[in-house]
C-alpha cells in the first residue's frame, strides 16, 4: 500500500469521526416519531402513500407486530447493556402530592393592637411614671402627669355647672332649670372630647377640687416600643408621647414569588423557626395576601400570624417560614425519569425484552422530586427512571452510524 494511500485513507476517517461527533451534538433528545417516520418512508421503493409496508413476497415470514403507536420509533438494546449501565424502571401510578413553598420573613407588630399616646390640649408634663424604651405597662396605668390652664379652667367651670344644677335644677321655671342642666352636660362633653376618662370626672364632682396636674392613662397593655415624653417639656395638641405595641400576637411579613401564589390562600396553616433556635418550631397562619406585585422582584407580599405570649418573637427579627401545601392525590412519575429538551419532555417506555419506546408527555406541577403528568402516559405502564441518558446517547449514535452506512469508504 502506498504512502499517499495511506494518507487519503487516514483523512477519510478523521472526516468520518468528525462528522459522527457534529451529528451526535447537533441532533435534539426527541427521536423521529412513528408518523413522522412513515411520513419520510412514503417516497421510498416499496411503500405506499401512506408509508404503508408492501406485502412480502410469498414465502416470506412476516416482520413481529409492535405496538401502533411505537412502530418505526421502537429502540432495541440487548438486556445484559440495559443492565450494565444500571437501567431502573417504575411503574406509572397515582400519589398523594404536596408541595413546600419556604420563605424568609420579617417579623412586625400587629397594627391592630397598636395604640399611639397624644393629648389634645397644651400642657407641661409635671411628673413621668413610665420614662423608658421597653418597659411594659397594663392598661389603665398612669403614665405621666399633665398641667393645662385650660384644663384647670375647664374643671372650675365643671364645678360651677355642678353647684348651677344642685341649686336651679328644681326651679319652678323650666327655662332656668333646662339651662343649668344644659351647661352641666357641656362642661362634661368637653372632658369627654379631651380624653379626660369617666373616673376622673366622677372623682372632681366627689371631692370638688380642681386638680392641678391630670393623669394620662395607658390605653392598651403592651411594650413601649416609643418614647418621646420628657419630664418639664411643653406638649403640643397631637404630639405623639409614648406607642405602645402589644406584642403577644405578631405578624410575619414575607415574600411568595408569582409562579408560587396559587398554591397558597388564606388559613392556612404555617410552621416558623427562627435560625438562632431551630428546633423550636411555632405555628401560625397565612393571614392576608396583599393586593400589590413587586414588579422588581416579582414577589408579593403575605402576612403570617401567630401567638408570641412568651415575646420570644421581637419586631425586625427574621424568621424561617415553611408553607406546606397538599395538591391531593394525581398521576406522577419521578423528575429523573423525564428528558427535557426546550420546552418538550421525554420518557422512555420499557416494553420488555430490551424494547424502549420515547414518549412525548406533557407535566404539570413539580413537587421534591416527583412532576405530575397531564398527558402522553397512563396508569399502569411501566418507564425508565435512571440511565435516561445514556440510552438517549446510545441510541442517537446507533441512528447516526446506520445512516453513515452509505457513505463512501464505511461498510
Amino acid at each position: 500500500m502506498t504512502r499517499q494511500r495511506l494518507i487519503g485513507m487516514a483523512a477519510v476517517l478523521i472526516l468520518t469521526a468528525a462528522a459522527i461527533l457534529w451529528l451526535m451534538l447537533s441532533r435534539t433528545v426527541m427521536l423521529p416519531s412513528a408518523d413522522s417516520k412513515r411520513e419520510q418512508m412514503a417516497d421510498m421503493p416499496g411503500m405506499g402513500k401512506k408509508g404503508d409496508r408492501t406485502p412480502p413476497p410469498s414465502g416470506t415470514p412476516d416482520a413481529p407486530d409492535l405496538p401502533a403507536e411505537s412502530e418505526g420509533s421502537m429502540i432495541a438494546i440487548p438486556p445484559e447493556r440495559l443492565q450494565t449501565i444500571g437501567v431502573k424502571y417504575e411503574q406509572v401510578t397515582r400519589r398523594p402530592l404536596g408541595k413546600l413553598i419556604r420563605t424568609v420573613g420579617r417579623i412586625a407588630v400587629d397594627e391592630r393592637r397598636l395604640a399611639k399616646v397624644t393629648i389634645k390640649f397644651h400642657g407641661w408634663i409635671e411628673e413621668l411614671f413610665v420614662s423608658a424604651l421597653g418597659d411594659h405597662v397594663k392598661k389603665g396605668q398612669r403614665l405621666f402627669t399633665i398641667y393645662s390652664p385650660d384644663l384647670v379652667a375647664s374643671q372650675e367651670e365643671y364645678l360651677l355647672a355642678v353647684r348651677g344644677q344642685k341649686q336651679l335644677g328644681s326651679s319652678e321655671f323650666p327655662e332656668v332649670a333646662q339651662g343649668s342642666k344644659d351647661l352641666l352636660e357641656a362642661s362634661k362633653r368637653r372632658f369627654r372630647l379631651w380624653d379626660i376618662t369617666e373616673d376622673h370626672i366622677r372623682e372632681l364632682e366627689r371631692t370638688g377640687k380642681v386638680l392641678k396636674a391630670l393623669p394620662i392613662h395607658s390605653p392598651i397593655t403592651g411594650t413601649v416600643v416609643k418614647k418621646d415624653a420628657l419630664a418639664g417639656a411643653h406638649v403640643d395638641p397631637g404630639q405623639e408621647l409614648y406607642t405602645i405595641a402589644d406584642l403577644s400576637h405578631i405578624w410575619i411579613l414575607a415574600d411568595i414569588y408569582e409562579y408560587e401564589l396559587s398554591f397558597v390562600q388564606v388559613g392556612q396553616r404555617a410552621a416558623v423557626t427562627l435560625s438562632y433556635d431551630p428546633g423550636a418550631v411555632l405555628t401560625g397562619h397565612l393571614g392576608f395576601i396583599y393586593p400589590t406585585l413587586d414588579p422588581k422582584t416579582r414577589t408579593a407580599k403575605v402576612r403570617f400570624e401567630l401567638d408570641n405570649a412568651d415575646e420570644k418573637l421581637k419586631p425586625d427579627m427574621y424568621a424561617n417560614v415553611e408553607l406546606r401545601v397538599n395538591l391531593g392525590t394525581r398521576l406522577a412519575i419521578p423528575q429523573e425519569a423525564i428528558i427535557e429538551s426546550g420546552q418538550k419532555q421525554v420518557v422512555f417506555l420499557h416494553h420488555g425484552g430490551g424494547r424502549l419506546e420515547p414518549r412525548l408527555i406533557k407535566t404539570g406541577v413539580k413537587t421534591g422530586e416527583w412532576s405530575e403528568v397531564l398527558e402522553g402516559l397512563k396508569e399502569g405502564e411501566h418507564i425508565v427512571t435512571s440511565a435516561n441518558f445514556l440510552i438517549d446517547s446510545e441510541s442517537r449514535l446507533k441512528a447516526v452510524v446506520d445512516g453513515m452506512g452509505g457513505m463512501p469508504g464505511m461498510k
